[in-house]
């Protein structure tokens, strides 16, 4: 057990989505999408001029977001996940309370 007591000082960190050793590029799309959508709709849904984007654009994050998570293949992938529903359904919330789906 020696090497654990020594500090590993040549790695750095990267996020990996495919931890797996295999490529899932529709999986890895998606989780993106739904983590983009997800903190645009929760910045959006500060703002209440923004209301209707933060509203569709949580609605569809949130939707989308289930989806991903349901065909994901990794854990990386899965954190993207639940973090980008999170923040979609606060930015759809906000979006809603701010005045709903139409301007």
């Amino acid at each position: 057990m020696s090497q654990m007591s020594r500090p590993v000082r040549n790695q750095r960190f990267r996020l990996r989505l495919n931890s797996d050793g295999r490529r899932h590029p529709l999986e890895n799309i998606l989780s993106v999408v739904t983590l983009i959508f997800g903190l645009v709709a929760f910045a959006c849904g500060f703002n209440p001029g923004a209301h209707a984007f933060a509203a569709w654009l949580g609605a569809l994050g949130f939707v989308g977001g289930f989806y991903s998570q349901y065909v994901s293949a990794t854990t990386a992938e899965r954190s993207l996940n639940i973090v980008g529903i999170v923040a979609s359904f606060v930015g759809l919330a906000f979006g809603v309370y701010h005045g709903g789906f139409y301007p």
